[in-house]
């Protein structure tokens, strides 16, 4: 099974991102954060992770007989490997953003389905924006960007702080010019001399 296969999966997707942030869950704690996943399938999952090496067990102790684990995320584990991602067709990587973006539908519904949730009060927020940037441009940006979340991405949990998902998309526009359409998005008509 590759990489995309396994987190392609929307129970383990679901299992994964609740351990963001470098969160120590037991399987029980886990339970509680996905009540909608049955407990069988929930532990299946958590086996088959961790069995990948998505998830190590960080403790073991003994409660009522048995022997409760603790697991946490590797570090950059639930993550496509890169030689994996250019092997992917078209088709492949369509399937594994949209399945990206129905993840991030899926926190927002939970989301907002709480009875606390005040978008404005939590600075829920997303936005969409253009940047013009060179190869070089964004390469700064990313190491910019990486100097400004590095130091909080190390946040332990603690009083007043708030766990907070992060997405992100860079995507370059669409070039107009090789596609056949004007800046504006209109169709540009071509003379039969191809000008």
């Amino acid at each position: 099974m590759t990489t995309a296969e396994l987190l392609l999966h929307p129970v383990r997707q679901l299992i994964l991102k609740a351990f963001l942030g470098d969160r120590p869950l037991t399987t029980s704690q886990l339970a509680a954060e996905l009540p909608d996943v049955p407990a069988g399938t929930l532990y299946r999952h958590v086996a088959r992770l961790t069995k990948a090496g998505l998830l190590q067990v960080v403790n073991e102790q003994r409660v009522r007989g048995a022997v409760e684990r603790t697991y946490m995320l590797r570090p950059v584990a639930a993550r496509i490997p890169p030689g994996e991602a250019a092997a992917m067709s078209r088709e492949q990587k369509s399937q594994v953003f949209m399945a990206f973006v129905a993840g991030l539908l899926a926190d927002f519904d939970r989301y907002i389905a709480t009875a606390s949730a005040d978008p404005a009060h939590d600075a829920a927020d997303f936005r969409v924006g253009a940047l013009w940037l060179s190869d070089s441009d964004f390469a700064a940006f990313l190491r910019d960007l990486a100097m400004v979340l590095q130091p909080r991405l190390a946040n332990a949990p603690g009083k007043g702080r708030r766990r907070r998902l992060l997405y992100t998309v860079f995507l370059p526009a669409p070039d107009h010019a090789s596609s056949g359409r004007s800046a504006t998005g209109a169709r540009t008509k071509r003379t039969r001399s191809g000008r």
